[in-house]
């Protein structure tokens, strides 16, 4: 007993002197207070306090001892932590899962780890993102949909509270290197400019690194690329450069470079490419290697009989499941195709899937990276296939440029369409695919990315792989489950808790539920602890609760994004039930059964909704992509420029659309002539340029890559000053009509005057403009074009400015509802609930 006693006292002592660091006795260990020391920290209040000094001070320093606070290190044994997610890929896509198109990495995971059948997303991107970065659900931590459809209620507001740490912050401060590669869609779109703030960038929420975009897609050609929070531009001058690559070279300098500093130190990387969301840009080797193969020569209706049966060989769906028929209410058979319709189809597909088996091959070098340098033992690895369900946003015929859909052109017919048959998926595309593709890649489910009611939209796969424990090789685990789920495992197997406390703020209870008990092949047939989860989307919403699924009726399809919107989603919806222990793929409605247990589920989510400020409900769609925010343009009707300035994002950047303005630049020719940018807003895909193009003056603007309206001045500028302007005269009554849930206000004709030293050279009339959005990826540039141009056939960015321009003034007239436009309003509003 003594000698027990006498073994404790040491820790006991120690533990006394750090206060707030606690480390268990190891006579192997450098002793506390010397350089070498380590220790981890309770974990309950971050950043850790300092604690006291545990040395000896007197009048002199050689009477004195030294005493360093340990380094700050995560439990012993904590694991390594690689979270892969991909984009836009429903449960069909990988071949791990029984999709044709192949993904080898995912498969060797799969070999020697776990396949989960069972867990699910949000139905869209920023949300899915919000919830897996912090073990809370995504209304929770404001993202109730994406990043540019922000609101100002707490679960729409795209803000990350600072009572709601992400598992990076947690992971940083518990000694782990954090980093971020690819995607973040989780930085307010008011937030992304130069002057931040930046809190709520990656760096900002407790990831050390970041190599990636902003944003919900980007050009991989030519990315809206960061370091951290500075934009870099490492394509230039490459032919071949690709951010799939880009990304993985850089993840994989990360780990050797971490390693090699510091051995044991472990490392978090949340790694998000942004494959196999739209614009679908492989390289020409991977589409030659999947154009070979010929997958889908038989068309979409095979493909989902192919996969389905794939499905039940390997076991990942019930051999009992049921597969609705096709839903030629929504999507055509293939049967029922035109030739010139199946070759644009094929073309189309064949694109993504090539996109999809670079990613995978890409992730797999990152995989290798860690392997090689002695850590993939220890090294956890979660590969989540999908952020939501494949996505449908391309429309039942696809698009060359998505950029069209968001401004509500989904159809373009295909005809058109041919004339970008040859480069496809190539830097002259903003690509994406029919919807049929789309739906035979959420096999066995239905439904697409966005519909949070059926599981065609929520429902992803995943594999988890972590050689040193999960000893169950190529084991299946069905446990309901949700990317929440996500961070309270990592917690629960690094031995670090969930803090109480973060820089002072008291922390919200993490929502998730861990599922680290299912990596013992003993729970392989556990019980899910994950009983009950709401689902959320755009006025679609569901209820999961112990094996039972409340859902509404899909009443919109994601390219029906632009009508008028449900004002009472709660209550004016169609309510289905399914039994999913019983009916895999919630293909059997069982409402009109039970109509007691609808009443109860229903009552339910209100519940849950209440609790993760779900409400108010909000059924509009693009609507809410130019709802007003608290950008640095807010308020402003003015807005004066002298120097040359870049990458200034669209969300902050003067808004120009459904409005007049003006356009003025003083500037000053050199002897000899001058030409290049003095403002541009967008690029190759919508956007709009004033520039001198061979001494003239030009107005241009880029109506989605399909009609460019062109002013131009008829005489090359004489050197000396100009005061060049152009003015635009809107036609329509603006934005606000959408307050009345009515978009007769957007994308209204109106006039544009080009004038040069205050005489009128060039009056057009436009009789459509664009209603939505510019080019998101793309920044407002004033002296040069970064990125892509808004028109290659007259210029190639960066085409800067030879002139001097001495101020650039943009002036915004923002039309206002008068009595009589709120009356008629209110009016058809009026109309439209009564008739529904």
């Amino acid at each position: 007993m003594i000698r027990s006693l006498g073994r404790q006292i040491p820790a006991i002592l120690l533990a006394l002197t750090m206060g707030s660091l606690a480390l268990a006795a190891d006579t192997s260990a450098p002793p506390i207070g010397s350089p070498a020391a380590s220790a981890p920290i309770p974990g309950n209040q971050l950043p850790a306090p300092n604690p006291a000094f545990g040395g000896v001070i007197k009048n002199d320093a050689l009477e004195s001892k030294p005493w360093w606070a340990p380094r700050i290190v995560p439990p012993k044994k904590a694991p390594n932590v690689l979270l892969i997610i991909t984009d836009d890929a429903g449960f069909g896509v990988p071949s791990t899962f029984g999709g044709v198109i192949p993904t080898p990495t995912m498969d060797r995971l799969a070999k020697k780890g776990l396949r989960y059948n069972n867990i699910h997303s949000t139905a869209l991107c920023s949300p899915t993102r919000a919830a897996l970065i912090t073990g809370r659900n995504h209304h929770s931590v404001g993202f109730g949909v994406i990043a540019e459809q922000s609101t100002g209620f707490p679960g729409y507001n795209s803000i990350i509270a600072e009572d709601k740490a992400t598992i990076g912050r947690i992971l940083k401060d518990n000694g782990y290197s954090t980093a971020w590669f690819g995607k973040d869609h989780n930085t307010p779109a008011f937030d992304a400019s130069q002057i931040g703030p930046f809190d709520q960038w990656p760096t900002g929420m407790g990831f050390e690194y970041f190599y990636g975009f902003v944003g919900g897609d980007a050009n991989q050609w030519q990315p809206n690329l960061f370091r951290n929070t500075t934009q870099i531009y490492p394509f230039e001058g490459k032919t071949d450069w690709n951010l799939i690559t880009g990304m993985a070279d850089d993840a994989i300098d990360y780990v050797n470079r971490i390693h090699q500093i510091s051995p044991d130190k472990p490392f978090f990387i949340k790694y998000a490419p942004g494959a196999t969301h739209a614009p679908h840009h492989p390289t020409k080797e991977w589409v030659k290697k999947i154009h070979d193969m010929h997958l889908f020569d038989d068309g979409w209706n095979k493909l989902r009989e192919q996969i389905f049966e794939n499905q039940k060989r390997l076991g990942v769906i019930p051999a009992d499941t049921q597969l609705e028929p096709w839903p030629t209410d929504v999507i055509k058979n293939w049967d029922d195709c035109t030739a010139e319709e199946k070759k644009l189809f094929i073309r189309q597909v064949e694109i993504f899937a090539a996109y999809g088996a670079y990613n995978d091959y890409e992730i797999g070098r990152v995989i290798q990276a860690v392997e090689d340098i002695g850590e993939i033992e220890n090294t956890l690895i979660f590969y989540i296939n999908g952020d939501n369900g494949t996505s449908a946003e391309g429309g039942p015929l696809g698009t060359p440029n998505e950029v069209a859909f968001f401004n509500g052109v989904n159809e373009i017919p295909v005809d058109i369409q041919m004339k970008w048959y040859d480069v496809w998926g190539t830097e002259e595309t903003y690509n994406h695919m029919s919807a049929g593709w789309s739906w035979a890649f959420d096999t066995p489910f239905t439904w697409f990315k966005q519909n949070a009611s059926k599981l065609g939209g929520i429902r992803q796969n995943m594999v988890v792989s972590w050689p040193a424990v999960i000893k169950d090789h190529g084991g299946m685990r069905d446990q309901f489950c949700h990317v929440i789920d996500i961070v309270p495992t990592i917690l629960e197997v690094s031995g670090i808790p969930a803090p109480e406390v973060v820089d002072g703020i008291k922390q919200a209870p993490i929502e998730g539920t861990s599922l680290a008990y299912t990596f013992d092949q003993a729970n392989a047939d556990a019980p899910s602890r994950h009983k009950t989860q709401y689902f959320e989307m755009m006025g679609q919403w569901a209820l999961y609760h112990d094996g039972w699924l409340l859902s509404t009726k899909v009443n919109r399809a994601p390219w029906q994004a632009f009508g008028v919107a449900n004002p009472d989603p709660l209550n004016n919806q169609v309510l289905e039930l399914y039994d999913l222990t019983k009916d895999f793929s919630q293909s059997q409605d069982i409402a009109d059964q039970h109509p007691e247990k609808l009443k109860a589920m229903k009552q339910l989510f209100i519940e849950e909704a209440n609790k993760y400020q779900v409400f108010p409900l909000d059924a509009s769609v693009a609507a809410r992509i130019i709802a007003p925010r608290p950008n640095i343009t807010a308020g402003r009707t003015e807005f004066v420029y002298k120097v040359p300035m870049i990458g200034l994002p669209q969300g902050d950047s003067p808004m120009l659309l459904n409005s007049s303005y003006s356009i003025t630049a003083e500037i000053e020719v050199p002897e000899g002539g001058a030409e290049g940018m003095i403002l541009t807003s967008g690029g190759r895909f919508a956007g709009y340029g004033f520039y001198l193009l061979k001494g003239k003056p030009v107005f241009l603007w880029n109506l989605i890559d399909l009609q460019r309206i062109k002013w131009e001045g008829q005489e090359p500028l004489k050197p000396g000053k100009h005061t060049l302007e152009f003015a635009f005269t809107y036609d329509g009554i603006g934005v606000g009509t959408l307050m009345y849930n009515n978009f007769s206000g957007l994308g209204r004709p109106g006039t544009g005057v080009l004038k040069v030293d205050g005489k009128e050279v060039q009056t057009i009339k436009m009789e459509k403009t664009i209603p939505l959005i510019l080019q998101w990826d793309e920044s407002f540039d004033i002296g040069s074009d970064t990125l892509t141009g808004v028109n290659d056939a007259d210029y190639q960015p960066p085409f800067p400015l030879t002139a001097k321009l001495n101020k650039l003034t943009i002036k915004v007239d923002r039309p206002q509802l008068s009595a009589q436009d709120i009356k008629r309003l209110e009016e058809a509003q009026r109309n439209n609930r009564s008739s529904e």
